[in-house]
C-alpha cells in the first residue's frame, strides 16, 4: 500500500489557475498545472514524471514525461514514455507520442498518434543550461 510505486504518482507541485509561467519547467515526481505554461514541460525522471493538465490549463510547448493526464490545451507535441490519458477536455493541437493511451469521448487531437511500444522517448538534450 506505501511501497515504491504510490511515491510516483504523487502530486508535489501546482502551477495556480492564476499564474502564468513562461519558461521551460522541469521537475521530479508530479506536477498539476491549472494556469498557463508558456515553454516545454518535462521531467527529469523519465520512469516516473507524471503531468496532470486541468480543463481550463494552457501549455504552450512540448510535453516529455512518463505519464501525462491532460484535460486542458496543449499547443505542441506530447510525448508519454509509459501513458498518456485524454479526457473529455483535452485539445492537443500537435502530435501525441505513446506507448499506452486512453482517449475519451470529447478529446481533440490536431496532429498525428504516434504508438512508441516498449520504446524510451528520450528526454535527453531538453535539459540544456
Amino acid at each position: 500500500m506505501f511501497g515504491k510505486n504510490q511515491k510516483k504518482n504523487n502530486i508535489e507541485s501546482l502551477i495556480g489557475a492564476s499564474t502564468m509561467l513562461e519558461g521551460d519547467l522541469r521537475f521530479v515526481g508530479g506536477v498539476r498545472v491549472d494556469g498557463k505554461v508558456k515553454g516545454n514541460v518535462s521531467t527529469m525522471d523519465q520512469d516516473s514524471g507524471k503531468l496532470v493538465l486541468s480543463q481550463k490549463a494552457h501549455i504552450e510547448g512540448e510535453i516529455r514525461v512518463s505519464h501525462a493526464v491532460i484535460d486542458g490545451t496543449v499547443d505542441g507535441p506530447v510525448y508519454g514514455t509509459s501513458f498518456v490519458e485524454l479526457l473529455p477536455n483535452a485539445k492537443v493541437i500537435g502530435d501525441v507520442y505513446y506507448n499506452t493511451i486512453e482517449i475519451h469521448l470529447g478529446a481533440v487531437i490536431e496532429g498525428r498518434l504516434v504508438h512508441q511500444p516498449g520504446e524510451s522517448l528520450s528526454i535527453e538534450g531538453t535539459f540544456e543550461g
